[in-house]
């Protein structure tokens, strides 16, 4: 009788010596999400100091709104920057998807879902044929896109005419930026994440002594599920507080529901790239194409993926922009939404010379982007001192972003 033996469960370090595992990665270059998320809590303390307006419970709703967009179409960057390319016509692409949409539901008449998915599905042509350039003929993505960007900001001209505004008035559409989730909703929304999150977090451990692979201890688990529960706690209060001036005619409180929306992409993306081949292979490219290469790995077709990603999440993007504004119009797409989405995604920790970066980093750093536009606005401040502020944050963080590199290679933590 043969006996099999299961391999014995290895015990995971505890919360001390992940604490100076974690330090001793940061000195060694891999900063992570640490300047974004000491940024956010700066900007937002001194913001508070100096308008006290900023921490109210209307102006907190209004940061998430007023920064949906950006974040979307920073979340597709973040995909074309892991391979250390770069698109430059993903604002212009989400203000012509937009443009689709408003044409088909007010012009054409269509249903909200048809007009959203002829945007969406345009956003993804749009990707396919711009990484086919950049991949089959090797034409510089900077080019490539350079000349979209010019492209499609005509095309947008031409969409609405020359310059007119195209006014939305499907419910469904309009309330995506504009209405909110029952306060009840955003508790059980907020609860089941919460517990989602726990079960796969012990999930992961358990399989990992299952293979006899160091796992993190329930303790660390419990921090994590703990901060998060408090964090999404906190946010969730301040959200279902009454924001109305005159609630008795109108009630403006609760989660919006451009929120769950930005969380689902979050968890799919992040599934996509953590948890999939697709993901790994996507960073092996980043980190080297020719060693993906001869590893026998498609770098076309992963380059052409990558783009079509980047423009269906512009359309996105673009249908969240318009739904903001209740229209479309020359604008929409232009100005500072490209500079605002990928500031959101180096912000946040994606390296601009590829192989480094995660979805949430679009999260974070569309929050300092939000931030200080917000509070900027809140003190009186001009679009050209906000433009000011805004750069001088993103070259800070391409500078940590070099200086992490050389540390790592320094160090050997590369």
């Amino acid at each position: 009788m043969t006996t099999t033996l299961k391999p014995a469960p290895v015990e995971g370090p505890s919360i001390a010596a992940n604490a100076r595992g974690y330090v001793e990665r940061v000195r060694g270059g891999d900063m992570g999400a640490l300047p974004a998320v000491f940024g956010l809590v700066v900007l937002c303390a001194v913001f508070s100091i100096l308008r006290p307006s900023f921490l109210t419970s209307g102006n907190f709703a209004n940061l998430f709104t007023q920064g949906a967009a950006v974040t979307v179409i920073a979340m597709g960057l973040v995909f074309v920057l892991l391979l250390g390319e770069i698109d430059l016509s993903a604002g212009f692409a989400s203000g012509v998807c937009a443009a689709v949409l408003a044409i088909l539901l007010t012009e054409q008449g269509m249903p909200w879902y048809v007009a959203v998915g002829a945007a969406i599905l345009t956003g993804a042509v749009i990707g396919s044929v711009i990484g086919t350039l950049v991949a089959k003929l090797g034409i510089p993505s900077f080019v490539v896109t350079l000349a979209a960007f010019l492209g499609f900001q005509g095309l947008v001209l031409l969409l609405v005419k020359g310059g007119t505004n195209i006014s939305i008035r499907d419910e469904t559409i309009l309330a995506i930026s504009n209405k909110y989730l029952p306060p009840v909703l955003g508790w059980v929304l907020l609860v089941v994440g919460v517990a989602a999150y726990a079960g796969l977090q012990l999930l992961r451990a358990r399989k990992r002594a299952g293979r006899g692979l160091t796992a993190d201890p329930v303790s660390l688990i419990a921090v994590r599920v703990g901060a998060l529960a408090v964090l999404g706690g906190l946010a969730v209060y301040f959200l279902n507080l009454e924001r109305s001036r005159n609630a008795a005619v109108v009630s403006l409180k609760g989660v919006p529901i451009v929120v769950p929306i930005i969380i689902v992409l979050l968890l799919v993306l992040t599934f996509v790239l953590r948890r999939t081949s697709f993901g790994r292979h996507l960073y092996a490219v980043g980190g080297s194409a020719e060693a993906a290469r001869r590893a026998g790995i498609n770098v076309d077709r992963m380059k052409i993926s990558a783009f079509m990603i980047c423009s269906t999440l512009a359309a996105l993007g673009g249908v969240i922009a318009a739904s903001r504004a209740s229209s479309v119009d020359p604008n929409t797409g232009g100005s500072n939404v490209l500079l605002y989405a990928v500031g959101a995604a180096v912000i946040g920790g994606t390296s601009l010379f590829g192989g480094k970066g995660r979805v949430l980093d679009a999260i974070l750093g569309g929050a300092v982007v939000a931030v200080i536009e917000n509070g900027m606005g809140l003190m009186g401040y001009s679009s050209g001192v906000k433009y000011i502020v805004t750069g001088s944050v993103l070259l800070l963080a391409a500078s940590v972003d070099a200086f992490s590199r050389k540390r790592a290679a320094a160090t050997g933590m590369r």
